[in-house]
């Protein structure tokens, strides 16, 4: 399991994709269907699974790195493209996209922003629940292609993905908010945390983080701040995944 043990070792190292760094907009603010590039796509498609088991939320397909795939053994430099981090459905996501799966009133007819989105599983755990307007946030063009064909594979017409570094913006009022796995490095969870604020001052949007109890979360100062809202049980195969994370939780952010 070369490339996995790879990615779970090296986590820090990913800072150059979700941090301060910009990222070059591939589908800045538009749906993202029409802007696939065939031979991305296909290198994508052949390298990924379709599977909606292990996680918490299996009404959600996704095209994820599973065991059956080439690159889950293969060394990881051997991978042309940046890091998939998007291919690896994360615990603080799958318990933010349980939450919204089973309160669907928290995002019912309301504005979306899915910030460091992934695999998108948030978002369209949104667009399920009812949510009026969405955009998914994160800096990998090839994470803005992940997105866009889990949308179709879960029946959905692709929504809006901004591959911009969106810390460096002042985006336009939102109702709410929702992040998962991003404080995983002291210099973003910083950054995340001031941006965070900053936004609901401006805004007073609502705010709700997914995480399961990286250190880098349970010992920021953010955590004065918050509002446990639920606590999920990770399904065997996320745990072992995640070192032996047990549990992830979603929380409010009250600043």
């Amino acid at each position: 399991m070369a490339f996995s043990l790879a990615w779970k070792n090296s986590r820090s190292q990913w800072r150059l994709l979700r941090s301060v760094s910009s990222g070059v907009p591939l589908f800045p603010w538009r749906t993202a269907g029409s802007c696939l590039d065939p031979e991305m796509k296909a290198y994508l498609e052949e390298n990924t699974e379709v599977t909606s088991s292990g996680s918490l939320t299996p009404e959600i397909q996704l095209r994820l790195l599973t065991p059956r795939c080439k690159f889950w053994w293969e060394r990881a430099d051997l991978w042309p493209y940046s890091d998939p981090y998007w291919a690896i459905y994360w615990p603080g996501g799958q318990a933010l996209s349980r939450y919204l799966l089973d309160n669907p009133d928290v995002v019912r007819g309301k504005s979306v922003l899915d910030l460091g989105s992934g695999c998108g599983a948030t978002a369209i755990a949104a667009k399920m629940s009812g949510a009026s307007e969405i955009l998914a946030n994160d800096i990998d063009p090839l994470a803005g292609m992940a997105i866009t064909l889990n949308c179709k594979l879960n029946g959905l017409n692709p929504f809006p993905i901004l591959t911009k570094n969106i810390l460096n913006m002042q985006p336009s009022k939102f109702d709410l908010i929702v992040l998962g796995d991003m404080f995983y490095d002291e210099d973003l969870a910083n950054n995340l945390h001031l941006w965070l604020e900053k936004y609901f001052w401006t805004h007073r949007a609502r705010i709700l983080i997914g995480d399961p109890g990286r250190p880098q979360f349970s010992g920021h100062s953010i955590q004065h701040q918050l509002h446990q809202l639920e606590e999920y049980t990770l399904p065997e195969p996320t745990q072992q995944d995640n070192n032996g994370l047990t549990t992830s939780a979603v929380w409010d952010f009250h600043p």
